[in-house]
């Protein structure tokens, strides 16, 4: 994909009539893969509307939702009105929301057939009229389509930078609150048991930034944030950075406040089974960067 010049806008600068020649408008290239709309979305240096960034975050959360649902239903889930989805294709240089859903549509074909290709046994017994029997292949195969994803989107030179950043770190601080706990804990426990020393920030009796208290700069923050975001890990990440702190982050998504924050970052993209995601590509992140400081700590 070719170096895009990106623009900024807003939602009174944004044509009412926008469908003729959208890339010389806005400066970029009409995304033509979902690959393509995701690295252009990922891109910090776009600034969008508050309507049409929550339509951004909505089709990077669940974009096979965004493939398979109408207009209406999809402008519910993501809090806008459905006028806003063609504004926001209209955005990208596309005639309008049908001919944006293309690009979903492909790609959902494209990881369907990858995926439901292999044998799954599992899939095979929940067709069965069993309703514990689907809830569990749903369940399975929605954590299997997040770590499937993960080799092929994570960015290894960010990764790096994190790895090398908390192994030079003298106390490494974990944050993370709801369904990002688990992670943290996990790590804490991981870190702990490797002998490096780490403080985690659970906030409980609202102590967060008083854990925080002895944080210095040679110290770094991990935080971990997902939307809908939360105020408190943003809050604390930014205290810490107001301490000298390095802060590396493991989020959803670039529209993550963290993002401003951290010095480092990987981007995690979980699938939903019944409302509720997968943490299996996050802890994998997790576990995955603990091993990672601990083998370039040997080396030093």
């Amino acid at each position: 994909m070719p170096k895009l010049a990106l623009a900024t806008f807003t939602d009174a600068t944004m044509p009412n009539g926008l469908a003729g020649d959208v890339e010389g408008t806005l400066g970029y290239s009409r995304p033509r893969t979902y690959e393509e709309l995701r690295a252009l979305l990922s891109s910090v240096t776009v600034r969008l509307p508050r309507q049409l960034r929550q339509v951004a975050i909505f089709i990077v959360r669940s974009p096979s939702e965004f493939a398979v649902g109408n207009s209406v239903d999809i402008s519910k889930k993501a809090g806008v009105q459905p006028s806003t989805l063609v504004r926001f294709a209209q955005s990208l240089g596309f005639p309008g929301f049908t001919e944006l859903q293309e690009v979903f549509k492909d790609y959902v074909k494209i990881n369907w057939s990858e995926y439901h290709g292999r044998a799954n046994p599992v899939a095979e017994a929940a067709a069965a009229d069993d309703p514990d029997l689907r809830i569990i292949a749903g369940l399975i195969q929605a954590s299997a389509a997040s770590l499937s994803r993960l080799p092929s989107s994570i960015d290894l030179r960010m990764y790096a930078k994190m790895a090398n950043l908390l192994a030079e770190a003298e106390t490494i601080y974990l944050v993370g609150s709801k369904r990002a706990f688990p992670v943290t804990l996990y790590m804490a426990l991981a870190l702990s048991q490797l002998g490096i020393r780490n403080c985690l920030i659970d906030n409980v009796g609202s102590l967060g930034f008083e854990q925080l208290g002895f944080v210095t700069s040679r110290d770094v923050v991990v935080a971990v944030n997902f939307s809908p975001y939360n105020s408190i890990t943003p809050a604390l990440a930014e205290r810490a950075s107001q301490a000298g702190a390095a802060v590396v982050a493991i989020t959803d998504s670039a529209f993550s406040p963290l993002i401003p924050l951290a010095k480092a970052w990987t981007e995690v993209d979980e699938p939903d089974f019944g409302g509720f995601r997968s943490l299996a590509a996050t802890i994998a992140i997790g576990m995955s960067l603990v091993l990672s400081v601990a083998r370039r700590r040997e080396a030093l």
